[in-house]
């Protein structure tokens, strides 16, 4: 019985084999040989090669920007403005005077007196004379809506230049 079993395995093996050998790919090679047909594109030609044109750097022959332009004539020239770099510096010159706000204004002993509010919400009490803003601003002088200031700017090299700037009242 048993070798009934295994020549019937052995068999049924050998006709799998058979059956699976017998391979019909003509479907296959069909498509294949057919696929190209109807196909009328066109590759584009390659771009045109553009000569190489060679360029020197001359960027040694321009003035560098970081070293001052003026001649030492002018350097030493000046106009005589110049700011106290030596004074002690007041609270409300660390602040741009953009930032800064005119609250108000008070009057005492004929001294009118500025409110001026900070960047911080601090209110600061100042005259003519005191200096605010962080280009050497001085106020010249104090209405009820306005400051005057004069600021000394560096315009070039050792040289510095006065700039008129008004501080208006906040509503």
């Amino acid at each position: 019985m048993r070798k009934i079993t295994y020549r019937l395995l052995i068999l049924s093996i050998s006709l799998m084999v058979i059956a699976c050998s017998k391979v019909d790919y003509s479907d296959l090679e069909t498509f294949i040989n057919n696929s190209g047909n109807g196909l009328r594109g066109q590759v584009d030609p390659l771009p045109e090669v553009k000569q190489y044109r060679f360029f020197t750097y001359k960027a040694f022959d321009i003035s560098n920007p970081f070293v001052p332009r003026k001649n030492e004539q002018a350097q030493h020239a000046g106009n005589g403005i110049q700011p106290d770099l030596n004074r002690r510096k007041e609270v409300l010159e660390s602040f741009p005077l953009e930032s800064l706000a005119m609250v108000g204004s008070l009057e005492k002993d004929e001294t009118i007196f500025a409110l001026i509010k900070s960047p911080e919400g601090t209110l600061h009490r100042v005259k003519t004379g005191n200096y605010l803003g962080q280009d050497f601003g001085q106020i010249g002088e104090i209405s009820e809506s306005e400051i005057q200031v004069m600021e000394i700017v560096q315009d070039g090299v050792n040289e510095w230049t006065e700039r008129a700037n008004t501080l208006m009242l906040d509503d």
